[in-house]
């Protein structure tokens, strides 16, 4: 198998690990999903479906979670490379002005990161929209929520379906950029660490890589679980509104601590998340290139 994964190109090995990888964490931690989301809804945890249902609007999860993750990790990965060959002096003398710039190699995961998720964005904010109004209860399925989206054309027009299809582009962009700028740089920080303690010639193991990036998972949606609620709301509310007045509602509503709603699920999600994505990816990557 290794001389025959070996030839795949880092583009492909990206591309298909990312998509299993993201297939994976997706459905098999649906269910801590779909509760974190109820415990965000502003209608309440069991009008929303309590623990009922818990798999309602899996299947557009299963739809998006390959290309929203294969377009991730395509993008993470090739400018992660391209902000590492100029940073190592590809452009000959420049490197000594970039090193007295202070441009470290946690710059290059940052950026890398940060553009890939505006890249699976694309992808994910739909299927999320679909999604998230499945496993609150507004509809009985993922296909009953595209539908009812879709059947509003008449009267919004192409471009509302659009924007509605889109809605919380804006807040999940500024939630997922700071989160990923969070959890990749201590990834890769962590795998770097494990490289210089084997002596630097051998690549961090599946296992190895689940470790880390459920460590970092669990740190950076701590952190962002604020803007997760934000998102959330935005994308159940009946009627577009913008990020300034869901914040006012939520804070006048149910005060500061509504911020923090569904703190536990997402952290323990995303921790047992990164697990799966992260070690995932590693195993399908190390397995494309001929990494043992």
């Amino acid at each position: 198998m290794s001389s025959l994964t070996s030839t795949q190109s880092p583009f492909t090995s990206a591309l298909l690990a990312g998509a299993i990888a993201g297939t994976t964490v997706d459905i098999s931690l649906y269910p801590i999903d779909t509760l974190k989301t109820r415990l965000q809804s502003s209608a309440g945890f069991y009008p929303s479906g309590g623990f009922r249902g818990i798999y309602a609007g899996v299947g557009s999860a299963i739809v998006g979670s390959a290309p929203g993750a294969a377009l991730f990790f395509v993008t993470y990965e090739g400018l992660k490379s391209r902000l590492r060959s100029i940073r190592d002096g590809e452009r000959g003398d420049g490197i000594g002005l970039i090193r007295s710039s202070g441009w470290s190699e946690a710059v290059d995961h940052v950026v890398a990161a940060s553009v890939g998720e505006v890249a699976a964005c694309a992808v994910r904010v739909p299927t999320e929209v679909v999604k998230q109004r499945a496993q609150a209860a507004q509809h009985p399925s993922s296909m009953a929520a595209l539908r009812f989206i879709l059947a509003q054309r008449g009267e919004i027009g192409v471009l509302g379906v659009w924007r509605e299809m889109y809605r919380g582009w804006g807040i999940t962009i500024i939630r997922e950029v700071p989160f990923t700028a969070i959890q990749f740089p201590l990834w890769e920080g962590m795998k770097a660490w494990r490289r210089r303690k084997t002596g630097g010639g051998q690549q961090v193991s599946a296992l190895e890589s689940g470790v880390f990036g459920s460590l970092a998972g669990a740190v950076a949606a701590g952190l962002t679980t604020p803007l997760d609620v934000l998102k959330t709301r935005m994308m159940l509310a009946k009627e577009r509104q913008s990020a300034a007045t869901s914040f006012s509602q939520i804070w006048r509503d149910s005060g500061p601590k509504a911020f923090l709603a569904g703190l536990g699920p997402r952290i323990m999600w995303i921790s047992a998340g990164g697990a799966v994505f992260l070690g995932t990816y590693q195993w399908a990557y190390n397995a494309m290139t001929g990494i043992t």
